[in-house]
């Protein structure tokens, strides 16, 4: 009798895909190209006619719960006319399926292709876009009641948690982490002096980054909700005023077009949302958060661990630092 070699992580082959997927969905002519290995792996999926996204998630990274409560987020966003890549229905009504691969079952989702393409910089009009997008999606989001499965993001979740992981990390290097720690302790004595009544809750996506963002001319979709919880919404505009903030950081933007770049895309959200003073007050401080989530994150899964070097944390703490010295303050641009 023949035993696979116990496994943590294979690689499903795309020609069988390809068949699975043309059987489920009642699909002709498909093609499926592997594409990107990440928290989950991605394939292109191609007929004579469209484009799918197929993700194939780790079990040790999300679990079926998980899965189903990014689904039906996402048909809730498709339903209300949010510019989202959304999973495609089976020929049976299922959006989910679960493949036994040598590791265990691995859940899989085809996804609707977003049209066009990453794009930085933003022009304004992309920027206004990105906002209204931002803000229709947090309207509906808001309204949907937790799910308990994925993240809830607060400051245990967001700072204090993923310092205790990150610890062993630093062991070479305790001057970073005793600096981590003191901006954990500003930023949370910050947050917490904000009245959270002003600071509506709601499912983020929490790396609303370029990479997952397409613009088609200026229409812009929304893709790859992989990380998204549960917090103050707040939180995805804190994303996007980092990747602004790494682009000053880095020199291929200077502070004045950030700041303008930002105050447009705000322009935008406000079209469809209001936000209030501790909503902007609270932008930068959770721009921590985020770098800590992930960094912590990133302790929990072995392909991460070259983001974990000594030399880059260092770095990361460096930057992390600056934006507490530069914009902590005035709180923000």
């Amino acid at each position: 009798m023949k035993t696979v070699f116990p496994t943590t992580y294979s690689t499903l082959c795309p020609l069988a895909l390809a068949s699975l997927i043309a059987e489920k969905y009642h699909l002709t002519a498909v093609r499926c190209t592997f594409l990107l290995r990440g928290v989950g792996d991605t394939y292109l999926v191609e007929t004579s006619g469209d484009r799918f996204v197929c993700r194939i998630y780790r079990s040790s990274h999300r679990s079926l719960p998980q899965i189903q409560e990014e689904v039906t987020l996402l048909l809730a966003l498709k339903a209300a006319n949010v510019a989202v890549s959304y999973p495609i229905t089976d020929t049976a009504g299922e959006t989910i399926q679960q493949l036994p691969a040598a590791e265990g079952i691995r859940g899989m989702v085809l996804f609707s292709y977003a049209p066009g393409r990453s794009v930085k910089p933003l022009n304004g009009n992309q920027l206004k876009s990105l906002g209204r997008e931002m803000a229709r999606f947090h309207n509906v989001s808001a309204t949907i009641a937790w799910g308990n499965s994925r993240w809830h993001f607060d400051t245990d979740t967001t700072l204090f948690k993923p310092l205790q992981l990150l610890a062993p990390f630093f062991s070479g290097d305790p001057e970073s982490y005793a600096c981590l720690q003191e901006l954990a302790r500003r930023a949370n004595h910050r947050l917490s002096q904000l009245d959270a009544s002003n600071c509506p809750t709601g499912y983020c996506h929490f790396d609303f980054l370029p990479k997952n963002i397409h613009f088609d001319g200026d229409a812009v979709t929304l893709f790859d909700f992989d990380f998204t919880g549960y917090g103050w919404v707040v939180n995805d505009l804190a994303v996007f005023w980092q990747h602004l903030a790494i682009e000053v950081f880095t020199r291929r933007m200077d502070e004045k077009a950030a700041k303008e770049a930002f105050a447009t895309l705000l322009g935008g959200y406000r079209e469809h949302r209001s936000l209030s003073a501790d909503e902007l007050a609270a932008v930068p401080y959770l721009a921590l958060g985020f770098w800590l989530f992930y960094m912590g994150f990133h302790t929990t899964h072995d392909q991460f661990y070259a983001q974990l070097e000594t030399a880059h944390l260092k770095v990361i703490t460096g930057f992390l630092k600056h934006i507490a010295d530069t914009y902590w303050q005035k709180e923000g641009f």
